[in-house]
């Protein structure tokens, strides 16, 4: 009896594993994503001197961005199911 429980547990922790990877790795992708876009408006008006323009138009296109990869990932789940 102990031997099945172990292996249910190892089983159980396996998945629970990657799914948190999967979820891990897709809120990075977020962040860098949003952090690039908004560093790249950021950087962008410093040169250009048309500050907050091209500030916000970087965390506009970030949040476009996230939410389009969001909308991807939910759909991908629903298919799952």
């Amino acid at each position: 009896m102990k031997k099945a429980d172990d292996e249910r547990f190892s089983e159980n922790l396996g998945r629970s594993a990657r799914a948190l990877s999967d979820y891990m790795g897709l809120g990075l992708q977020i962040a860098a994503s949003f952090a690039f876009f908004v560093l790249l408006g950021y950087w962008a008006d410093t040169k250009l001197g048309s500050t907050p323009w091209l500030f916000l138009f970087g965390v506009f296109v970030g949040m476009v961005g996230m939410a389009l990869l969001l909308m991807k990932v939910v759909r991908a789940a629903n298919k799952k199911k």
